[in-house]
């Protein structure tokens, strides 16, 4: 049996660690690189090895990739595979002032659209200012799984679609993305029948799939739901029909997929009470330059009017603004001002308004560009979460923790996600004053008992980690931040983008906790 060598120089605390067995030569694993075992006593005198088998690394995680060494330069440069996310830890001392200029990623969201609404299209697309995050390369392998060819090049991704061997993309991906459900719309439409599993995603509520599957039956599909999997046919076994759907609620998920649908139906679609959000307007606009003819985007009715075929584009996907809106509570929190770019202020009207109204000030520095100044004493303020141009779910744990912050008593009302409060535990650890009562929390500000201090805390979603880097930066002392997986998931690279600002805070690459038992059970720790 082969022997996994680890020099003493890399703490167990340090080690990411993928398998596949048996282990080449040369192989980097995690992000680190390793040598191979090759007698006992070779490295007496320079370094001492600890024996562990395969079999003991091999148990603890699945769904691994090993990268051969020649590939990469450095060892610091390997990234976990799409389906792995590395357990690491943040540290945040809290009391630094930000200063300086960020640059915003693309939209997460948009950027998941559009992976998918290529599959709508013959011929190749390429994407621009595409996140590099975990969600966009689980996509990636969503589409590589049916045959898709996509290649990245720093933030540009190129797919082809032409190479689509099957209607069925690997259940475990899309159990692990919610947003790669989504491909079930132009998997029906352009090739007649779906099979998709049922999707994940973060914890933060029930969000069903319902007004997916009933707008694809109006659209004239059968639709069953088996084992776990949807299973969906074109009725008359060719393709899908135009139809009107009213959807019961704009949920952004069932838009997309029913608009993606449409635009390869036979005949006119109406859909009805549409979701309005930036990320449906910019997969419009892609399926446009597509050739599909899609009228209403941005409205809450949209016509679309089948095409038999569309083919690729070239796309550049808008600003992330819930990133945008992070730094700005960020900037806010820490009472400093920044700048960034690019973004669409228009997309930030509803965030914008709320820090106006509790005494920041807010300046354009460019056709795409912002500056905020906060003034020192900030003051609280209502918010009620609704579809956009509402004031964003995305931002409500932000937001809320900035109000422990401010003076007075605020009211924040989550109306989208019913799961989304799961921060508030965490930010009494913190010590915010905050008391819930379904979906309604009231937030303490500083001078109503609020005040922050560094323990030790856990994110337990997208969103709420966000929140809890937020609340470390303003917090007195150290904040330890497990759970970061969550936060890698949305924020391409948020602890350096806030580094670069000023924050002190740093990444500590943390062993699975399974692994760690098998490690340490063949180190003789246990």
């Amino acid at each position: 049996m082969p022997f996994l060598a680890l020099p003493s120089a890399f703490p167990l605390n340090s080690i990411n660690i993928w398998d596949q067995c048996p282990i080449p030569n040369g192989f980097q694993c995690g992000f680190y690189k390793f040598e191979p075992m090759q007698k006992h006593g070779t490295h007496k005198k320079t370094t001492k090895h600890w024996n562990l088998s395969i079999s003991a690394v091999a148990t603890a995680l699945k769904s691994i990739e090993i990268r051969d060494a020649s590939d990469h330069t450095s060892a610091q440069s390997l990234k976990p595979p799409p389906e792995v996310l590395a357990n690491d830890r943040l540290m945040v001392c809290g009391g630094a002032a930000l200063s300086g200029h960020v640059n915003i990623s693309g939209a997460k969201n948009s950027a998941l659209a559009v992976l998918a609404g290529s599959l709508c299209s013959n011929g190749v697309s390429a994407f621009n200012m595409i996140p590099d995050l975990h969600d966009t390369r689980m996509m990636m392998q969503v589409l590589r799984s049916i045959g898709v060819e996509v290649h990245r090049s720093g933030s540009e991704v190129v797919v082809n679609p032409d190479c689509i061997r099957c209607a069925e993309p690997c259940s475990e991906a899309v159990r692990k993305l919610r947003a790669s459900f989504f491909v079930i719309g132009p998997l029906l439409a352009r090739h007649g029948e779906a099979h998709v599993a049922l999707p994940g995603g973060c914890n933060i509520g029930a969000r069903p799939i319902d007004l997916h599957l009933r707008g694809l039956q109006a659209l004239g599909a059968h639709v069953e739901i088996r084992k776990g999997k949807v299973h969906a046919y074109a009725a008359n076994g060719r393709r899908l029909v135009g139809g009107t759907f009213y959807l019961d609620y704009p949920s952004v998920g069932a838009t997309e997929t029913l608009m993606m649908a449409a635009s390869l139906a036979d005949g006119e679609t109406i859909l009805s009470n549409v979701a309005q959000e930036p990320e449906v307007v910019d997969l419009a606009e892609y399926l446009i330059a597509c050739g599909a003819c899609i009228d209403g985007a941005g409205t809450s009715t949209l016509v679309i009017k089948g095409m038999k075929k569309l083919h690729g584009a070239n796309f550049t996907i808008i600003p992330d603004r819930i990133e945008a809106g992070t730094f700005f509570i960020a900037a806010a929190m820490t009472r400093s001002s920044i700048s960034m770019s690019p973004v669409v202020p228009k997309h930030l009207t509803s965030l914008i308004s709320k820090l106006e109204y509790i005494g920041c000030r807010i300046q354009p520095t460019g056709p795409d560009g912002l500056r905020i100044f906060p003034s020192e004493c900030l003051r609280g303020v209502d918010m009620t979460t609704l579809p956009y141009p509402g004031f964003p779910t995305d931002l409500q744990p932000q937001l809320m923790t900035l109000l422990t912050t401010c003076t007075g008593q605020s009211v924040v009302e989550e109306t989208v996600f019913e799961g989304r409060m799961s921060h508030v535990e965490e930010l009494q650890k913190l010590g915010a004053k905050i008391r819930v009562s379904k979906n309604i929390a009231i937030v303490n500000g500083k001078d109503e008992g609020s005040s922050l201090y560094g323990v030790p805390v856990e994110a337990t979603d997208l969103r709420a980690g966000a929140a809890l880097i937020l609340a470390g930066m303003a917090a007195d002392g150290t904040t330890q931040i497990d759970g970061v997986n969550h936060i890698d998931r949305g924020y391409e690279n948020i602890d350096v983008k806030l580094f670069s600002l000023g924050a002190k805070i740093e990444r500590l690459p943390c062993l699975p906790s399974d692994l760690s038992l098998h490690l340490r059970f063949e180190l003789g720790v246990l």
